[in-house]
């Protein structure tokens, strides 16, 4: 089942469970009932407002259906989350293996990542209008464990290619890097559910190895999905719209429920990560080779919304 990102972004609310429902009150004057979600429905919520209260009964139950509270930063990214202890039936076995994981075996996952992302990159590019040929040049070049830092100099040439040669990704800035900020976050989190979902633990890294990055495995397994993003906030770009707002964020959230193409078909996007975090632990377990990583190319919905 595809679950629901909430966003909790205005002030002075109070959330608590009631009945099955995650109950949104609103903490001023007559205290009205502003709306609820069925828990089971919930993929994640994401705080991303001042002044919220919250009752321990619902970070609980949220806990028990793996999916993650976020807690957001004022520039929207998000600075802690709040995982389950146990996500699946096989999480000890995994979890050793996943901790067993040969060298060699993390770098050719991760080479596996940074060609998906490269490809996924130009897709973008493709359809912004903008040149492929410096990303699908820099994919054959990957080697096991990304040596060369394939991955960073094609940062450096997509964003320029698909923002203008005026831009840079700035975590602290407002514009196009907050919409990144937020997509990101949304990301991030959908990832993070999928990754405790599959058994792994999401600190456990591939290539991240921040030690004060404690959803390191996250941050490596978001890397290919990061251009659908990229692309949704380039459309936005080109609609008018100049920063987060309402109508942005419900944009971004939006792209996590397009379909990319797999091997079994038109696939949600927000699927095609549980798709992913599962076949990783299978590969650590031994069961199969290689990652389940989307085909290149853009999710379908947004595809088609760039002709319009």
């Amino acid at each position: 089942m595809i679950g629901r990102i909430i966003e909790i972004a205005d002030d002075r609310r109070h959330l608590f469970v009631s009945r099955g429902f995650m109950v949104v009150q609103d903490t001023e004057g007559e205290r009205k009932e502003l709306g609820q979600v069925p828990l089971d429905d919930i993929a994640a919520v994401i705080a991303n407002a001042h002044g919220l209260s919250y009752t321990n009964n619902l970070l609980v139950a949220l806990a028990e259906r793996c999916a993650p509270f976020v807690l957001c930063g004022a520039n929207h990214n998000a600075v802690g989350m709040i995982f389950p202890v146990e996500g699946n039936y096989q999480q000890a076995k995994r979890f050793d293996a996943q901790i067993d994981a040969p060298k060699p075996t993390h770098k050719r996952i991760w080479a596996e990542v940074v060609r998906a992302k490269l490809e996924q990159q130009a897709a973008a590019l493709e359809a912004a209008g903008a040149p492929t040929a410096p990303l699908t040049a820099l994919v054959r070049k990957v080697r096991a464990g990304d040596p060369d830092n394939i991955e960073a100099q094609g940062a450096q040439r997509y964003w320029r290619l698909l923002f203008g040669d005026d831009f840079r990704r700035d975590q602290q800035g407002g514009g196009i890097n907050g919409m990144l900020n937020y997509g990101y976050t949304v990301l991030r989190s959908a990832t993070a559910r999928a990754v405790v979902a599959s058994g792994l633990h999401p600190t456990i890294g591939i290539h991240h190895s921040n030690e004060n990055n404690a959803m390191r495995l996250v941050d490596d397994l978001m890397e290919p999905f990061r251009p659908t993003i990229d692309l949704r906030i380039w459309r936005l770009l080109r609609d008018g719209a100049s920063d987060v707002s309402p109508d942005t964020k419900r944009a971004l959230v939006k792209v996590l429920y397009d379909d990319m193409q797999t091997n079994i078909g038109a696939t949600p996007v927000m699927v095609c990560m549980q798709k992913l975090a599962v076949s990783l632990a299978q590969v650590y377990m031994g069961e199969r080779e290689k990652l389940d990583l989307p085909f290149p190319g853009l999710p379908l919905d947004l595809a088609a919304s760039l002709t319009e």
